[in-house]
């Protein structure tokens, strides 16, 4: 186990940004991590869960405390039971499944972070959410002083929301186990339309797993999604706002707003969110509000890309991608009554 004091953990998020920290521990074993947690509760000490960074935006005065990196390993697969570290990178494990000719996650390429992340957040995409595979998360329970196996149905699942997300300062992820398909080298029914007409099938078809998982990727990288240094657009936590879900009054209030703002012909998304429950673009509305691709003048910006990733584009601060934010989040607002929400953790500041 590696203790730093007043150590950087800029370098440790995909944005780049943020303070250092009082003390940053790295754990490379459960052990390790279960260790540290428990000397941090125990000394008072504010605790910082950091794994691949991908989901966080720390204040530029950084974490007044203990930041424990989890550094963990461990990808086993026994038949179609898939059992990851928490430390294990998600988009390589994701890859070595695809190889593997499982099906499930194959769809889930390409994201940025670590497999200990995937259930707090619920990570979806292209058609595709953790939580349809998780069977089982094994986490350190800190009010109880103890490791528990909690079963997918006790999770708390729902849009991009776990109980874990709703109870940040209990339970830290340990493993996490997914039941995945052996559908012969395909993969499972693909669901979301932009994939579909990609691969040239219809939605519900099946196609190589091999053959999703590289079509996501592009897909992904033509929109900035799939890290790389070099291209400041993937400075970012990729998508930084969530889909709003809004009641069906509300909905009637947005469509009211959008046809006397757009004009009654304009259909924005809509989607089936549960009962009485409508789903609609955060993309569509940022756009729609006058926030285009590249947006911004100062060192951050919304990507040239994506209009849903807000990224540095090299020297930036986390208060200027804070002052980003609020600008698209409050100018949504005034256009369409709609209240969008951060999707990456704060730390030290707030939106």
């Amino acid at each position: 186990m590696q203790e730093l004091h007043d150590a950087p953990l800029a370098p440790l998020t995909t944005f780049r940004l943020g303070g250092p920290a009082t003390r940053l521990v790295t754990a490379t074993t459960d052990d390790e991590v279960i260790a540290a947690v428990r000397a941090a509760d125990a000394a008072g000490d504010p605790l910082l869960i950091i794994g691949g960074g991908s989901n966080l935006v720390i204040g530029d005065k950084g974490f007044d405390g203990t930041a424990l990196r989890i550094a963990t390993q461990g990808f086993a697969l026994n038949g179609t039971t898939l059992t990851l570290a928490a430390g294990e990178n998600w988009s390589e494990a994701v890859a070595r499944t695809v190889e593997a000719g499982l099906a499930g996650v194959e769809c889930l390429a390409g994201i940025p972070g670590s497999a200990g992340a995937t259930p707090i957040q619920n990570v979806g995409a292209y058609g595709q959410e953790v939580s349809t595979t998780i069977t089982e998360v094994v986490a350190y329970d800190r009010r109880a002083g103890e490791t528990v196996t909690i079963p997918n149905e006790e999770c708390g699942f729902s849009y991009r929301h776990s109980r874990f997300k709703e109870h940040p300062d209990r339970f830290v992820v340990l493993r996490v186990r997914f039941a995945l398909e052996d559908a012969g080298g395909l993969s499972a029914p693909l669901k979301y339309p932009e994939t579909a007409r990609a691969l040239g099938v219809g939605a519900g078809d099946r196609v190589p797993a091999a053959a999703a998982r590289e079509t996501v990727l592009a897909l992904r990288a033509g929109k900035g999604m799939v890290l790389d240094p070099a291209d400041h657009d993937t400075w970012s936590a990729g998508s930084f706002f969530t889909n709003p879900i809004l009641t069906e009054a509300e909905h009637a209030a947005f469509l009211q707003r959008v046809h006397d703002r757009l004009g009654p012909e304009t259909a924005p998304p809509a989607f089936p969110a549960g009962e009485g429950l409508v789903k609609t673009s955060a993309a569509w509305l940022i756009d729609r509000a006058g926030f285009t691709k590249g947006y911004g003048s100062g060192p951050a910006r919304i990507s040239t890309k994506h209009t849903l990733a807000l990224t540095n584009r090299g020297q930036a601060t986390t208060e200027d991608l804070l002052a980003l934010a609020r600008e698209v989040r409050d100018g949504v607002h005034e256009a369409f009554g709609v209240t969008l929400v951060n999707e990456p953790v704060t730390v030290g500041v707030s939106l």
